[in-house]
């Protein structure tokens, strides 16, 4: 089996017959062609089957009500005690608030979560999930903030929760794997979804991950993974797809999964990429401490939107959005001051 990665460009110098990537900002006129059974090759963007050239190529429709047509930001707020990089900070349902209010200012979507799914995390029971996120959509709601949440939770009952106080999008670490009863819930409520790749769970997943080829065992995970929720009766319109930076992944895979994210457009979804402030990052960049990681974190971002990646899910919003602000300047004829 052949797997096709457009070479993803955004330089102005634009070839006549270059085409779109997933109708966005990036284009491309040449695709690696990659195999587990032989060396990769470079090959002419024409001389993709057409089948996976229109997957590559067409644009996304939206998603949650947002265009996929530029780069989105998630911003995380973890109404948590044990949270990696802020456990505890916004635990409180007037802290949580105010945080969500401020991120909103500069991101298009709140990604709430009541459970850490850090490395070693172990598993929160439903209730004390619900307890710590519904009151805060409900909060946020009653202030007015138009903004999607998201709901970042494994489980039915909490996403039934969520989604009753007036969340909007259901994002799944998991990507139904450890809760069956959340992907029928998803297809009956017709939510939007994202599904994101992990090898394992949260207490056990970094122990020794072991892939045979990271980037194309990732791609062929998501596939099977987007093929059940579309058998469940999820609209392909309504899923996004995530790599799973760092969720039973090392160093080494993780860059493997960024420096080859454009191959995941031949899923024909939109793409998330999540890197904030995670561990590889403090690793390479000398940065111990999880709040020191925001330069890593924005590079990785960019370098994932340089791919066509349509959403990118950070802890540092402000920051993430004016670095986007100047690469959009730079890179594209678009030029976006608000959100």
């Amino acid at each position: 089996m052949d797997y096709f990665r457009p070479i993803a460009m955004t330089d102005p110098a634009r070839p006549r017959d270059a085409l779109p990537l997933a109708g966005g900002w990036c284009w491309f006129d040449r695709v690696e062609v990659l195999s587990r059974a032989a060396p990769a090759r470079i090959i002419a963007a024409h001389e993709v089957p057409a089948p996976v050239l229109h997957r590559l190529t067409a644009a996304r429709p939206a998603f949650a009500g947002l265009t996929m047509d530029r780069p989105r930001l998630m911003g995380i707020l973890n109404v948590t005690p044990d949270s990696f990089s802020d456990g505890g900070r916004f635990l409180g349902a007037e802290a949580a608030v105010a945080q969500a209010t401020a991120m909103a200012m500069g991101a298009e979507i709140i990604d709430i979560g009541g459970e850490s799914t850090r490395p070693g995390a172990v598993e929160v029971p439903v209730d004390e999930e619900i307890a710590r996120t519904v009151p805060v959509i409900r909060a946020l709601r009653s202030g007015r903030l138009a903004a999607p949440l998201s709901i970042d939770t494994r489980k039915a009952p909490v996403a039934q929760a969520a989604l009753e106080a007036g969340a909007t999008i259901v994002n799944d670490v998991s990507a139904f794997d450890f809760d069956p009863a959340l992907g029928p819930l998803v297809a009956r409520m017709a939510a939007p979804v994202i599904l994101m790749h992990a090898q394992g769970v949260p207490a056990t997943m970094q122990d020794n991950p072991l892939y045979s080829d990271v980037l194309l065992d990732v791609y062929d995970a998501l596939a099977a993974r987007l093929a059940r929720a579309e058998a469940l009766g999820i609209d392909r319109a309504r899923i996004v797809l995530d790599p799973g930076i760092g969720f039973g992944k090392t160093l080494e895979h993780n860059l493997s999964l960024i420096r080859g994210l454009s191959l995941f457009h031949g899923l024909g979804c939109p793409i998330l990429l999540g890197t904030s402030r995670k561990r590889f990052i403090g690793s390479i960049g000398q940065a111990p401490d999880p709040q020191d990681r925001a330069p890593g974190s924005i590079a990785t971002a960019l370098a994932g939107i340089a791919q066509g990646v349509q959403i990118v899910r950070v802890h540092d919003v402000p920051e993430t959005r004016q670095a986007l602000w100047l690469w959009q300047a730079l890179n594209t004829d678009h030029l976006e001051t608000d959100t």
